[in-house]
């Protein structure tokens, strides 16, 4: 009802999950955020020692693994510390310790208004939902459909590009998943979660972040490529490229968004210039970041006319 009703009095409407892995401009979002709720799910056990687990969009993964360890049920360890929702993990094909979503994910039912996002009122459609199986969502490392149709790149100069947005964002909204999962032993279970835990604690940084600002390249880790070109501890403002872990932008607190993109530049520039690696970006770019390169545009101008 919100998806049409939004379609229909042409009011931009983004859709998001608990916001991992997201970057909002500081200049906030044009027209209504919300959030996926649903957050149920339900296990149809086949007798075989595997289920399939029905779960809505909005369920939180760290709850999911808590609820379905101690019940020896197993797929989804890998993404303890992982603090989004499955939805969201379908995205970007949420994954850890050389797994991810896709290996376990059989299908997804997602609310397509695409046919709302049409320049003309009249050619309005109402949204349906469709599903979609697993070989058809072009599932890869930190990869699906939904994914391509809203990466955000660099242009020639290094300036960060983003995609068109549509009245409805996303498009295709995740609203259902079916997942296989296995039995184990509750004690082995247990012991690669604490063990999943332990590594996680490790490798990311205490501080608040976004999650992973660029995906690994083949055969290189994005962090030890920023910590090549000198960019470790990087600090800009209240953000920081981690110390820890040179692929995390913490917030020292109060940060703001454009220092943390500003980072997100240099340190793509920085490696593609000195090491000749483009790397593409992990994190997502939401809200009006156009008017943030405006005004970066003008404040150029500006210190130019000065200097004249």
């Amino acid at each position: 009802d919100l998806v049409r009703l939004c379609a229909e009095r042409r009011y931009p409407l983004l859709i998001t999950g608990n916001g991992t892995n997201v970057l909002f401009a500081d200049s906030g979002v044009r027209g209504l955020v919300a959030r996926v709720a649903l957050d149920g799910y339900r296990l149809e056990d086949d007798g075989d020692d595997t289920a399939l687990l029905i779960a809505e969009a909005g369920l939180s993964w760290p709850r999911l693994l808590h609820e379905l360890a101690p019940l020896g049920w197993a797929g989804l360890e890998f993404g303890v510390g992982i603090p989004g929702t499955l939805g969201g993990g379908v995205i970007s094909n949420a994954g850890a310790h050389n797994d991810d979503l896709g290996q376990v994910l059989e299908w997804i039912e997602v609310l397509d208004a695409r046919g709302c996002n049409v320049a003309e009122e009249d050619q309005l459609a109402v949204p349906l939902m469709r599903r979609y199986l697993h070989d058809e969502l072009d599932l890869g490392y930190r990869h699906s459909r939904f994914r391509q149709q809203r990466q955000v790149r660099f242009d020639k100069q290094g300036h960060l590009v983003l995609p068109p947005r549509g009245m409805i964002e996303p498009a295709e909204i995740i609203v259902l998943l079916g997942i296989h999962l296995h039995r184990s032993a509750t004690q082995e279970l247990s012991a690669n979660i604490a063990q999943y835990k332990q590594h996680r604690k490790l490798a990311e940084p205490a501080q608040r972040h976004a999650g992973t600002v660029f995906k690994d390249p083949p055969g290189e880790e994005a962090s030890h490529l920023i910590d090549q070109v000198g960019l470790r501890g990087k600090t800009l403002g209240k953000a920081q490229i981690s110390e820890r872990n040179a692929n995390y932008i913490v917030n020292w607190g109060g940060a703001q968004a454009a220092d943390v993109a500003a980072l997100i530049k240099e340190a793509h520039q920085r490696v593609l210039e000195q090491l000749g690696v483009d790397l593409e970006l992990d994190v997502e770019l939401l809200g009006e970041w156009e008017v943030h390169h405006l005004i970066q545009a003008l404040e150029c101008g500006i210190q130019r006319e000065l200097q004249g």
